[in-house]
């Protein structure tokens, strides 16, 4: 089983505040998981927000 990070846990690793992380979840633009009353987030899931966040750098020949 994948491992489920609590929301302080996905604030450390994105290096941002749980209340950035808090609102990603209410605006659904992170996807998560409810166990009863708490919300945990997959570590995958964290890794896909990044990456779908990544920009690619533009080089001297496309611009």
């Amino acid at each position: 089983m994948e491992q489920l990070l609590t929301v302080d846990e996905a604030a450390d690793m994105l290096h941002t505040s749980v209340r950035f992380v808090r609102r990603l979840i209410s605006e659904r633009r992170i996807e998560f998981v409810k166990v009863g009353r708490h919300v945990r987030i997959r570590e995958s899931a964290l890794v896909a927000f990044v990456v779908a966040g990544t920009v690619t750098p533009m080089t001297a020949g496309t611009v």
